[in-house]
């Protein structure tokens, strides 16, 4: 594909990597970049870039553009997500008068053959300048986030849940108005762009799946004589919260129950300090934030993701079956993965299967092996990074394609 300038916005810095979101950015950022494409992205964070993030980035892309996201307690944010008819995270991320401003400019100033928008909750900043200048855009969504929010409010306490329905009403009627005038909507999975392609009206909407750099992983060994169970995730995003609670309530115990020198490995950025003090079995290891992901998985026997809600597919369980580590997961953990069930994972829904497809792992150490070597080929010829760069250049091929089309020009 020839080189395209696009114009990438995102409401996060996408390094340090702390999340599957973020990682997903950066991956494909870097790889876009490696392709010849000229990147620009601009970026609103509600963390300042350091120097070693900028040289990070600017390594990618032409220019750089960090701005700052207002404090979530700003009164100009607390009053627009009372009074507002737009979702709550539409309102904490949008009215940006200078990131409005600095959009307008670009698209002044410059032609881009591409604009790519991160999240439909970012939206709002771009709106008035993608119109005037009537530039096309592809929108992409991690999840379908109106009902992830109606997961995640299920967790609010009943003397808020009036506030919640109200919140998750103006979501599904936000993502309505703003996927309705994408030129192509991108989803993860194949079920998530079923269900935006109809809340956005029919707009032309393709899958570019979530990845992995298969290289970084291809060496790790697993050790099951360590008898540890691994978890990580970003616990700023609640069904990864819900995971950890839900599997040292409700697994941990049934597994204790017949296998006591099991441990429990919980790693990942933003994790409450309550746990420690909820959950004070010794044989659960509090990790937090680990810089070198396959130290920890190569120091584990099995990776669980407990994972009850959330969409999309996860990075998380793509870099344990990267590493060949055996993963025990509920099918909402492995969504959007061609998975067999006993040939590349687990799958287990109920804390009673759960643990004992963790059992069956821990006990059976040589068919987990295989197991977690089938996944390894799995992922390797079907989701490293390379491959889903060529996913997204598809359809920018399709968007200019389609512009030529109302252009007139074959």
């Amino acid at each position: 594909m020839k080189s395209l300038r696009i114009l990438w916005t995102l409401p996060y810095l996408p390094w340090p990597v702390t999340s599957g979101g973020k990682s997903r950015q950066f991956n494909l950022i870097r790889e876009m970049a490696a392709r010849g494409h000229r990147l620009t992205l601009l970026i609103q964070s509600k963390t300042p870039a350091d120097e070693a993030t900028r040289r990070v980035l600017g390594a990618m892309a032409e220019e750089v553009i960090v701005l700052p996201r207002r404090p979530l307690k700003h009164p100009a944010t607390l009053w627009r997500a009372a009074t507002s008819r737009q979702p709550l995270l539409t309102t904490i991320n949008g009215h940006a008068p200078a990131l409005s401003a600095r959009f307008e400019r670009l698209l002044a100033e410059q032609k881009w053959d591409i604009v790519q928008i991160e999240h439909s909750y970012g939206f709002q900043p771009f709106e008035q300048a993608l119109r005037r200048h009537r530039q096309r855009f592809v929108i992409t969504e991690h999840n379908v986030e109106s009902a992830l929010g109606s997961a995640t409010y299920g967790k609010w306490p009943a003397w808020l849940r009036g506030l919640a329905a109200w919140d998750q009403r103006r979501a599904r009627r936000w993502e309505r108005h703003v996927l309705a005038q994408a030129s192509a909507i991108v989803a993860v999975t194949d079920s998530d762009a079923g269900q935006l392609g109809l809340i956005g009206a029919g707009r032309p909407t393709h899958v570019v799946s979530n990845g992995v750099d298969t290289r970084a992983f291809a060496a790790v060994r697993h050790d099951p004589a360590s008898r540890t169970v691994l978890f990580l995730g970003n616990y700023e995003y609640a069904p990864n919260v819900d995971a950890v609670e839900w599997a040292l309530t409700d697994i941990a115990p049934k597994v204790w129950a017949l296998a006591p020198d099991v441990r429990f490995r919980i790693c990942g950025h933003g994790m409450p300090e309550a746990w420690a003090k909820r959950f004070p079995d010794e044989r659960i290891e509090w990790r937090g934030y680990v810089p070198d992901l396959t130290e920890v998985q190569a120091h584990s026997a099995v990776f669980m993701a407990p994972l009850r809600f959330g969409g999309g597919s996860k990075l998380k369980v793509l870099e344990a079956m990267a590493a060949g580590l055996p993963v025990v997961s509920t099918r909402e953990g492995l969504s959007g993965l061609p998975v067999i069930d006993g040939r590349h994972a687990r799958v287990a829904d109920t804390p009673e299967t759960m643990a004992q497809a963790l059992l069956q792992a821990l006990d059976h150490p040589d068919a987990a092996r295989a197991m977690g070597e089938a996944a390894r080929a799995l992922v390797q010829a079907e989701f490293d990074w390379s491959a889903v760069a060529a996913q997204l250049e598809g359809v920018y091929a399709s968007v200019l394609a389609g512009e030529r089309a109302a252009n007139g020009v074959h």
